[in-house]
């Protein structure tokens, strides 16, 4: 077969009608590269319409377990991430988790 040891997800939400990456993408979508073993963020894109926002979140998402990330995401963007888009990001890492949760079977 191959030799890709990972799983890709994405995740989708929507931001404000008024925030431009809604106005350019329509919506809010973050992707997700997750090592098969360790379950660790191995990369990570989002759309963004400043290039900071995606290296921001890189840096807060890569290394970490990915289903561990609902226990402290919330807490960690209210205190650090002044971005518009701080809603959409937990709604869309959320629907990331569903769908890893469905395509690995890690429940």
């Amino acid at each position: 077969m191959n030799d890709i040891h990972s799983v890709y997800v994405i995740g989708e939400s929507r931001t404000n009608s008024d925030n431009a990456i809604t106005q350019m993408y329509g919506s809010f979508y973050m992707a997700f590269e997750i090592d098969d073993v360790t379950h660790e963020v191995m990369d990570f894109s989002c759309t963004h319409t400043i290039d900071l926002t995606e290296r921001y979140l890189y840096k807060l998402f890569i290394g970490k377990r990915f289903q561990d990330i609902e226990n402290w995401l919330e807490k960690e963007l209210t205190q650090r991430y002044g971005g518009s888009s701080r809603k959409a990001v937990i709604v869309s890492y959320r629907d990331a988790l569903k769908r890893w949760q469905v395509m690995t079977g890690n429940e």
